[in-house]
């Protein structure tokens, strides 16, 4: 396998240092705006189910078991803010995609100093929108016999010993393909074009999505994942991904 899984994590790392950069900060608003508020929704619905369950459950415990609660209570928390943080990011991404791929196409001009024959402005990517939830789904279609697959692995006595560390390649594959999708799709390449790609820098992809995966878990830090994530594939695009096509 070829590519670098520590080169791969630094893609993300540099993305996270240019997100506020002047020339792409306002290409970043508008999916980090609406990310703020899908968290805060999901944060209040789900805050009301945890104390609803967490008091249920209290019910059940005989009091000399008391002492869990010092235990149950911060798990669910835990478990609740990765919950909020996935989900609110699985459908930001979908509802705002049109501007992750004209946040792309301006950092692969600054890198490179050419244009992308993509997006010319929001006007034209709110456009993009039928499209783009079109290839959304097209990449969920591709993710779900996959983790079909790894679930049964996860009941299958023995093998599912390695459920964890399957989820976790899953997970991380699916990331990058989820990111480096949008420097692609500006160049009109079909998502077929964009596993070919990433297979082929097999390391960098994993080591950038895995980065990507293990960040989109930690609450507040979430909210800008997807933006530095974007820049982050736009870099592997440019200097590993777009040298090979």
């Amino acid at each position: 396998m070829s590519g670098n899984l520590f080169t791969g994590a630094g893609y993300f790392l540099r993305g996270l240092t240019m997100t506020f950069q002047p020339g792409l900060r306002r290409f970043v608003l508008i999916p980090l705006i609406a990310n703020i508020v899908l968290f805060s929704l999901m944060g209040w619905l789900l805050y009301g189910l945890i104390v609803d369950f967490y008091e249920a459950a209290m019910l059940t415990v005989p009091e000399w078991l008391s002492f869990l609660s010092w235990i149950i209570s911060p798990l669910l928390w835990l478990i609740g803010g990765l919950m909020t943080g996935y989900v609110s990011t699985l459908i930001v991404l979908m509802l705002t995609s049109p501007f992750h791929a004209l946040l792309a196409e301006k950092v692969e001009e600054a890198i490179t100093g050419e244009p992308v024959p993509a997006l010319d402005g929001v006007a034209a990517a709110l456009l993009e929108v039928p499209r783009a939830l079109f290839r959304e789904l097209r990449k969920v279609l591709y993710y779900i016999p996959m983790a079909v697959g790894v679930l049964i692995l996860t009941i299958v006595p023995l093998f599912n010993a390695f459920a964890p560390l399957a989820w976790f390649l899953l997970g991380a594959w699916m990331m990058s393909l989820q990111f480096v999708d949008y420097p692609m799709d500006n160049h009109r390449l079909a998502f077929r074009d964009v596993r070919e790609a990433c297979a082929a820098r097999r390391l960098s992809t994993i080591g950038f999505g895995g980065t990507v995966a293990f960040f989109t878990g930690i609450p507040l830090l979430n909210l800008i994942v997807i933006p530095a994530a974007v820049i982050g594939a736009t870099l592997l695009w440019c200097e590993e991904l777009r040298p090979r096509r």
